[in-house]
């Protein structure tokens, strides 16, 4: 067996405790006396509740902003003291919250308490990375903190329930809402999925810096047609429950309290109106015990998709199961005619209203509507310092580093250094999309950053270099939400001198390039994934400088970066970052922090390759290992003749400055038996010249099945710290567990026969070892 050379990344130190970690669902706090208290209370509020009111509990419309003498005078507020309203989003501080609160709980007739929603995403205030960034720090660690500091800070504001996580699989990165999910993968997925959950819930919903968290889009919505949002999506049910459903389960599994119904339509009906996806799947088989919300204005929608008139579809939505209206009043304004007309029933309306009261039930609410929303507390909590350190830490173990020839990185602390690029300025664009609450204005960019950590021993020039586009128009639709992209009207020569001149002066470039943030996130789809022309020839003039090039990529999603990857020496992965963005990238540029990311998803060749993901299956006329290794195209096989079957950069894929050795796999059964446990292990040793930290990944295939399975699925994974030299035995446990999936039957069960067990440090890096294994 051949020993596998790899370069692998450092992880910070966790920043909690291993004890402080949430591993078990949150309802597990829910004693059966305390689900009985639940009970009664709820069912006797119901008895004493209206038509109207159980109906106004099913309304969830967005506040707008308003000042808080206005809050009961404005139509909100009336109807809220009418009790027309269960909860509210899109309203913001812990001030305007109260005021609403009093309104309910004050002035109307059963003083029922409002909860309030978000879209808490990837932070509150304090901005992380974009969530496709924080699942390539494979620190499940980190990434329920950075859930739990985001609860912490928004809960002291008044919001008390988060639409997040968005778990949704996506193969596709022409889609713009990879950014926001979790990658390709279902595993890694579903580990992401739990850990934000816990972070936000927490061990108990009553505590007052928990929120409620909200998985997303139930169901299938990253699987879209031809990349473009809310756009139809039609498969097998064998690969909904293998590929795509893991991570909604996992997040049901960890106590997630609500759900959220996705645009797109699935088995020919809007996802709103599916009771076999919210009824016999998500309660009947998950258990699921929370409410489930439409996206907004979800239910108005699907009378485009041909589903009937408004009242139609209100009442093909309750009775799929969804029991919250986001914005669009249906259930507000066509129930009781529904109703009167036995098109719905009473039944069916108060079980909505039941357990959206339960969730506030859960929160404490009905004890003390006002636990959320302290403007003294958000004073101390919201953006503080502490949290502002967390966010730099995570956002410098997203990063992945995907080129570092020469060893241009880590920079030296010396010298001049030419920082080009049409963001390297740009504070509004560092977090990147759905970052609705964050201080833009005050996010560190790329140049402060390097001058507030490194500017007393480096100089540092400056220039723009180039618009994000050429294309004018094009660029003020990437500019979207408030992301100005501070477009420069000098021409491109004037603009390619002024780079050029800078990097005359300067002993490397670093040039940061790739994506504004709005070019991907929701209703950000893109035909072409590849860095605009203008930045292409940026890059290309700077390297007839000369001079060494380290490129800072921004992207919320994979690009083809075949026309670039060659031209600079180094090229580091920032994702989107967050409010510590220009902090996080330096320290990784200037060695303070050795990056710890793993790509969490396929980087395509070109865009004819995609969808294009590790763990396809294989077809009956592959082309040999030998002949896609060296790129070579075969007749009658399934290939290109214009491209390689292989990626740019494959799953799992992450460099570093130090490296290490794998050891040869060790298997302990050859030919295990029944509920035997099975371990792999390897030995891995740092030989570089760096402390640094490895993913250790496992991998398995399945080689013969009662239906085709996938030539490698992603099991395990350890994110392992070594010191200079140091060696350590990474050791994953194999069960008939890992072995499961539905056949086409839909039972989930494994099956006798040959396995093929892999280890390695990317999907396209394993070593393999095979076993046969019989029940």
């Amino acid at each position: 067996m051949k020993k596998l050379i790899v370069i692998a990344t450092l992880a910070l130190a966790p920043v909690f405790s291993a004890q402080e970690m949430v591993t078990k669902p949150v309802q597990s706090y829910q004693t059966a006396q305390y689900q009985a208290k639940k009970k009664a209370f709820v069912d006797n509020l119901l008895s004493k509740m209206t038509l109207d009111e159980k109906i106004g509990q099913l309304n969830l419309p967005s506040s707008g902003d308003f000042t808080t003498g206005l809050a009961k005078s404005s139509d909100i507020g009336k109807k809220v003291e009418q009790g027309l309203v269960g909860g509210l989003f899109n309203i913001k501080g812990a001030e305007k919250i109260r005021a609403v609160q009093k309104v309910a709980v004050e002035n109307s007739r059963l003083k029922i308490p409002l909860i309030f929603g978000m879209d808490v995403i990837h932070g509150y205030e304090t901005t992380f990375p974009i969530p496709l960034g924080l699942a390539a720090s494979w620190d499940m660690n980190l990434i329920q903190q950075s859930a739990r500091v985001a609860a912490k800070e928004a809960s002291s504001d008044g919001i008390n329930w988060t639409f997040s996580p968005m778990v949704d699989i996506s193969r596709e990165p022409r889609w713009g809402r990879v950014s926001e999910g979790s990658g390709e993968d279902p595993y890694l997925g579903s580990e992401i999925a739990k850990n934000m959950v816990y972070g936000y819930q927490g061990k108990d919903l009553s505590v007052g810096n928990t929120i409620l968290a909200c998985v997303k889009h139930f169901a299938l919505y990253g699987a879209g047609e031809s990349g473009r949002d809310y756009n139809t999506v039609d498969m097998s049910h064998v690969r909904m429950f293998n590929e795509y459903f893991p991570p909604y389960k996992a997040a049901v599994d960890a106590g997630v309290a609500s759900v959220m119904a996705s645009f797109n339509e699935v088995d020919g009906v809007p996802a709103t109106g599916s009771r076999w996806l919210q009824t016999e799947v998500l309660r009947n088989q998950w258990k699921f015990k929370g409410f489930v919300v439409t996206d907004y204005t979800g239910i108005n929608e699907m009378v485009d998709h041909g589903m009937g008139d408004l009242q139609q579809v209100s009442a093909l939505a309750l009775k799929a199961g969804v029991d919250m209206d986001m914005v669009g009043e249906g259930f507000l304004t066509t129930l009781k005619k529904s109703l009167s007309e036995g098109k719905v029933t009473q039944a069916e309306i108060d079980l909505a209203a039941k357990r959206v009261l339960e969730a506030k039930y859960d929160l404490g609410l009905f004890t003390d509507p006002y636990k959320y929303g302290d403007a003294k507390l958000a004073a101390k909590e919201v953006y503080n310092m502490e949290n502002r350190n967390v966010a730099r830490n995570v956002a410098a173990q997203s990063m992945v580093l995907m080129k570092n020839e020469n060893q241009v990185l880590p920079l030296k602390k010396s010298g001049t250094v030419a920082v080009i690029g049409p963001l390297v300025n740009n504070s509004l664009n560092m977090a990147g999309t759905w970052s609705v609450a964050a201080k833009h204005d005050k996010a560190v960019n790329l140049m402060q950053g390097l001058q507030a950590n490194y500017g007393k021993e480096v100089k540092f020039l400056s220039a723009k270099g180039a618009n994000i586009d050429y294309d004018a128009k094009l660029e003020d639709i990437y500019a979207a939400h408030g992301k100005k992209t501070d477009r420069d009207n000098r021409s491109k020569e004037e603009l390619l001198k002024e780079a050029v001149d800078v990097a005359n002066k300067a002993d490397v470039i670093v040039l940061a390039i790739g994506e504004s943030a709005e070019m991907s996130g929701e209703s950000s789809s893109r035909t072409e994934i590849t860095i605009p022309q203008s930045q292409v020839d940026l890059l290309n003039e700077l390297k007839k400088t000369g001079k060494p090039i380290a490129m800072v990529l921004f992207t919320g999603r994979p690009l083809a970066l075949t026309n670039v990857k060659d031209t600079p020496d180094s090229i580091l992965n920032a994702w989107f970052a967050g409010s510590e963005a220009g902090n996080a990238i330096a320290d990784v540029l200037f060695g303070k922090v050795n990056p710890s990311g793993k790509l969490p998803m396929t980087f395509p060749r070109s865009l004819g390759q995609v969808p294009i993901y590790y763990n396809a299956k294989n077809t009956g006329r592959p082309l040999s290992q030998e002949l896609t290794d060296k790129c070579e195209y075969q007749r009658f096989r399934s290939n290109y003749m214009d491209e390689c079957n292989t990626p740019l950069y494959a799953f799992g894929y992450g460099l570093s400055y130090t490296k290490f050795n794998y050891s040869d796999m060790a298997v302990s059964s050859a030919n295990p038996k029944g509920n035997q446990t099975v371990q792999a292990s390897v030995t891995v040793t740092n030989t570089g010249n760096y402390d640094g930290a490895e993913v250790v990944q496992l991998y398995v295939r399945d080689m013969v099945g009662s239906i085709t399975r996938p030539v490698k699925e992603l099991k395990g994974f350890q994110k392992i710290f070594l010191k200079k030299g140091e060696s350590k035995k990474v050791t994953f446990d194999i069960t008939p567990e890992t072995l499961k999936f539905y056949n086409g039957d839909l039972k989930y069960d494994w099956e006798s026969g040959e396995f093929d067990i892999m280890i390695g440090t990317s999907s396209d890096q394993v070593q393999h070892s095979k076993i046969n294994w019989t029940k």
